[in-house]
Parts: structure tokens; C-alpha cells; sequence
């Protein structure tokens, strides 16, 4: 779908999702063929014209001015998420020559970083959720089931969201499945609003929406969210349950990797099982390490389930 079509497509969802008594007009008196304002109403409360905010509907108006924005994301009471990806579905970015997109790497000194922090999960993302690197422990929590070198190689690289709605451990390694699923993919639709001309995130989005029929029914809702902190619940294959804090932090070039990392509340339950995957992990790569290609779980951590 072009920006101009998901603009469109934007624009009607959130006008279904208010009544005219929502935004204090008085009921149509008609029966509504379809939910929510219609364009006139909308219009009306943005103080456009009709004609204007149909063009921009439309997909037929690529100027419109930041008042004019600013106004219609007040009228359908869009949150700071939703007016952003608003404003970059509006005024699009003028088209580039089509490029196959060069792999991504994480630089040597983030791949230092992240094994500096042992204790802390810790992962390497770009903007389409592609794993560029991640410590031991970052991959025993999140894919403790996939090859660890697998970000090492862009053919083979794991995506968090690919997981998340395709691969079975992920699903089950999520307390609240729905809820992360809702946040992904949210976020999802705020990256490919800012990068239009992305083809892999394209490819990605199709992948998902053609084998997912979960992703394509959230998709067709155009929700819009960016998330960067808050907790997550866990059920771990090997320690059971925890609750996390993350925290995403972008990195200030231009590259678009973030610094996805977890931790838990000092002195909890969460802290414990943290402590205890960090012990089995850590075992592990002592083992390897030795020689032995393998490793013993310690006492009390193994678990009739899979990663």
C-alpha cells in the first residue's frame, strides 16, 4: 500500500473510532452507514473545508500545512504517537532511487558493551527489529532456542517481531502474548510510516501479514505506538516466571540501532530467576569455552519445557 493509500486508510480509522456526541455535536438524526464522524463533521471541527480534508483523504493533497495538521490531530484527538506518524504519512519524504538496502552491523565497541554488561540482557536492534548482536544472557532470555551466532549472519538474523508472531517459543516465552503483540506491531506501523522506501521492512510487513492472520487483523486497525519503556512478563523454559523492566535507547547517529535492555526489581522473585538464567548461562559458556561443546544446567534449573 502507497503512503498516500495509508494516510487514507489512517485517516477513516480514527474518524470511525468517534461518535459525534464524543467530540459534542449533536446526533445525526439519519442512520450512519458507516461508524463514526463522517468528513463533513470532521471538517467542521478541524475548521477546514470539506473539499480540503477529501483531497488529503484521498491521497490527493502532499502539502498540507502544519497548522492544518495540527488541527485535524486535534479534532480526532490523536495522541503524540498517532499526530507524528500523521504528519510523516502526509508529507512523505521525496522518493528515492529504489537501493538494495547494504546489511547492518553493530560496531565493535557496542558488541563491547553489551558483553561488559554480563549480568544485564541486553540486545542490538535496527529499526526493523533485526537482532545485529546480543550478550549470552540477552539470547538465552529472548532465544535461548536459535543459534547464538545467528545475528552474525544478515541471511539468518533472528526478528523480534517475525518471532513473535511466527515462531511458537516466542509465543509461549510471553505471559501477555495479545498485549505484546499489540505493542509491536504498533510500533511497527510508526517505523514504516517514517521509512516508507524501506523494502526489507516492507518484505517483513508482507511476510507477517500473509502467514499471520493475527498480525493482519491488528494491521488493518492502523494502530500507532512507540514504546521505549515498561515491563514485560515472562515464562521462561528453564526459570519460570519474571517480571522485567526495558528500557530501548536509540543511538544518536543516524543508523536507527537501539540498546534494547532488561533488568529486574532488586530483592523480587524476577531478580532470583534473572540470577539463576545469568548461573545456567554463564555454565554454559565455561563449558564451551573447555572444549566440551556443551554444558550441564546446574542443579534445580532444568525444565521438562523448551526455549
Amino acid at each position: 500500500m502507497g503512503t498516500q493509500s495509508e494516510l487514507g486508510a489512517f485517516l477513516r480509522s480514527r474518524r470511525a473510532r468517534l461518535r459525534p456526541e464524543d467530540v459534542g455535536l449533536p446526533p445525526h438524526g439519519t442512520r450512519r452507514r458507516v461508524p463514526g464522524l463522517r468528513r463533513e463533521e470532521l471538517a467542521l471541527l478541524a475548521g477546514v473545508s470539506v473539499t480540503h480534508y477529501t483531497r488529503l483523504e484521498q491521497g490527493q493533497s502532499t502539502n498540507a500545512s502544519e497548522a492544518v495538521l495540527d488541527a485535524i490531530a486535534r479534532a480526532l484527538r490523536l495522541s503524540d504517537d498517532e499526530c507524528a506518524h500523521l504528519k510523516d504519512l502526509a508529507r512523505p519524504a521525496r522518493p528515492r532511487r529504489p537501493q538494495v538496502p547494504r546489511p547492518e552491523h553493530a560496531r565493535p565497541g557496542l558488541r563491547n558493551l553489551l558483553h561488559a554488561m554480563g549480568e544485564v540482557p541486553a540486545v542490538v536492534l535496527d529499526r526493523r527489529n533485526d537482532v545485529l548482536a546480543w550478550n549470552p544472557l540477552g539470547h538465552a532470555l529472548l532465544a535461548g532456542h536459535i543459534d547464538p551466532d545467528s545475528p552474525d549472519s544478515p541471511t539468518q538474523r533472528p526478528n523480534l517481531t517475525r518471532m513473535l508472531f511466527l515462531d511458537a517459543h516466542t509465543r509461549e516465552l510471553y505471559t501477555e502474548w495479545e498485549e505484546e503483540a499489540r505493542t509491536a506491531l504498533a510500533a511497527l506501523r510508526l517505523t514504516a510510516g517514517r521509512h516508507p522506501d524501506d523494502r526489507h521492512l516492507a518484505e517483513l510487513i508482507g511476510q507477517l501479514a500473509m502467514n499471520s492472520p493475527e498480525f493482519a487483523a491488528l494491521w488493518s486497525r492502523h494502530p500507532v505506538r512507540n514504546c521505549t519503556s515498561g515491563a514485560k512478563r515472562f515464562h521462561h523454559p528453564l526459570v519460570g516466571p519474571m517480571e522485567l523492566e526495558f528500557e530501548s535507547m536509540h543511538l544518536s547517529d543516524a543508523s536507527g540501532q537501539r540498546l534494547l535492555a532488561y533488568s529486574a526489581e532488586p530483592g523480587t522473585p524476577s531478580e532470583a530467576a534473572l540470577r539463576l538464567l545469568f548461573a545456567a548461562t554463564a555454565t554454559a559458556d565455561a563449558a564451551k569455552a573447555g572444549g566440551r561443546g556443551g554444558a550441564d544446567v546446574p542443579s534445580g534449573l532444568r525444565s521438562s519445557g523448551t526455549a
